[in-house]
């Protein structure tokens, strides 16, 4: 049975924590939650004394986990990653528009290198990636995506600027443009821009669209990849967390569904 460290205890790290613990008889245990320090309290009361909370990186890594699930945010990977992945750890990312930075990854793969450890990305709230790789391997030519949120996802971005969320009665395009250049400036909510972007045909390549829409019904992530003989296209729309609608809560469900597969004795790659 792995051994799991998860990092962050915001709406999704909450429902993972929640469905790991529900299930203990599931091919990973849960060891340690870290936290910020102003949820201690809270969160030694909502999970039991057998899974270690804490604030501090060394004591994460002290409970000698296998994996480690970073949800929390895109300075949680730049901070903790490497020192996760040099300790030999399986680091799962899901603030992957952390990975846009060039200098990160770097670092990032040299620390796997050093100790063995290495980084996945689970498929979060989107699908479709096993058939964008098999497309690689053919030959892409062409990658886009597209992310349609309601308004409220979009506040407090730039998106601010560009309409007004409020009043807005029809979908509006709020950014078009690259994958590197989507994570620049809509951090919180290009996430799946970048991990398409590093699956595919890379983060300049990679075409992107983030709409804002008052009449959606959840988030959704629109991809669309091409070879000359091939087209995948695929789409997902899932219900966003009433206190993070940036994200949604199938996100969680997806790192659950990795640990799940990886130790299954049918595994879909």
């Amino acid at each position: 049975m792995k051994r799991v460290a998860l990092i962050g205890y915001g709406a999704i790290g909450r429902s993972i924590a929640a469905k790991m613990l529900l299930d203990n008889s599931g091919p990973a245990r849960l060891v340690a939650i870290q936290m910020r320090e102003y949820q201690l309290a809270r969160g030694r009361l909502e999970i039991p004394p057998e899974v270690l909370a804490t604030s501090r990186i060394e004591e994460t890594l002290g409970a000698a986990p296998d994996i480690v699930i970073e949800a929390a945010s895109h300075e949680a990977v730049a901070q903790w990653g490497p020192a996760v992945l040099g300790h030999g750890c399986e680091l799962f990312v899901l603030s992957t528009g952390a990975l846009a930075a060039d200098e990160l990854r770097a670092a990032l793969f040299t620390q796997a290198q050093r100790s063995g450890g290495y980084l996945s990305i689970p498929c979060g709230a989107l699908a479709g990636f096993d058939g964008l790789r098999s497309l690689r391997e053919a030959g892409l030519t062409q990658v886009s995506y597209r992310s349609t949120k309601p308004p409220a996802a979009w506040r407090g971005t730039e998106a601010e600027r560009v309409c007004d969320l409020d009043s807005l009665q029809d979908s509006r395009v709020i950014f078009r443009g690259s994958a590197r250049e989507a994570a620049r400036r809509f951090p919180r909510n290009a996430n799946l821009a970048v991990a398409v972007a590093l699956a595919g045909v890379g983060l300049d390549t990679t075409e992107v669209q983030l709409i804002a829409d008052p009449h959606a019904r959840g988030n959704s992530g629109h991809l669309v990849a091409r070879t000359e003989n091939a087209v995948l296209d695929v789409k997902l729309t899932g219900m966003a967390f009433d206190s993070n609608p940036k994200t949604s809560e199938i996100t969680g469900l997806s790192v659950v569904a990795a640990l799940t597969n990886g130790s299954g004795f049918i595994r879909y790659k």
